[in-house]
């Protein structure tokens, strides 16, 4: 099978011109993208300094391995941890006793809910013996026959 070169969209604008938009996309790939996801015009995560943080690639590759309709944990962009800042020294309190009142109870009303009627499943029983009437006439004649 022979590949076909791929053919430039040519598009013409309002005044007439011919825009290659395919070559515009290359020119402004690195340029940050207007809005606040914070990625270039290719799809890379920017950090503050606009350098690249996570590649577009590994944000596909992560979509990708994610169960569907599950959120991840982690946002796109990676979270910087703050500097540890200085504690403060330790101070040496007395605990003070007190006595706390219990929070009074407080009467709920009760609601009624409605009874729901449940179909009743039939059990099997243990069978029964059934007394069996002598047969008499034409029934006891026809016993013997067969």
């Amino acid at each position: 099978m022979v590949a076909r070169p791929t053919r430039k969209k040519m598009y013409r604008s309002m005044q007439g011109r011919m825009i290659d938009i395919e070559k515009l996309r290359g020119a402004n790939e690195s340029t940050r993208a207007v809005g606040n996801m914070k990625v270039n015009a290719r799809g890379d995560v920017l950090g503050q300094s606009g350098k690249i943080v996570t590649p577009k690639a590994e944000v596909i590759k992560q979509y990708y391995e994610q169960p569907k309709g599950k959120v991840s944990e982690a946002s796109a962009r990676t979270v910087q941890t703050p500097a540890p800042q200085p504690q403060a020294k330790a101070v040496e309190t007395k605990a003070i006793e007190t006595k706390v009142a219990e929070p009074k109870k407080v009467a709920t009303p009760k609601v009624a809910t409605p009874k729901v009627a449940t179909p009743k499943v039939a059990t099997p029983k243990a069978e029964t013996k059934k007394t069996v009437a002598p047969k008499k006439g034409i029934d006891e004649a026809l016993d013997g026959l067969e």
